[in-house]
């Protein structure tokens, strides 16, 4: 079994889409929030755990709306490497 695509709500008209398509070696997520609804793309190497995790820092304050803890930062890094290699 392979995921290849999550749909994530936030708070407040908060949306991500988490994608990864078959052959490439790039986790995309589109991120819809009030100030951006046409959403806004970010790419990075699934195999660059740093960049992964960064990623996830991105994803869970704009989800959120607020600067998280790690342990919130870390739910939304799992959702991720349910992508990376």
């Amino acid at each position: 079994m392979r995921i290849t695509r999550m749909d994530i709500e936030g708070g407040a008209g908060r949306y991500a889409t988490i994608t990864r398509k078959i052959g490439s070696d790039q986790i995309e997520v589109t991120i819809l929030t009030p100030d951006t609804p046409d959403g806004r793309v970010h790419r990075v190497n699934a195999r660059d755990e740093k960049n992964v995790w960064s990623l996830a820092e991105r994803l869970q304050r704009q989800l959120d709306g607020v600067r998280g803890t790690n342990s919130m930062i870390g739910d939304y890094h799992r959702e991720l490497c349910r992508f990376a290699d």
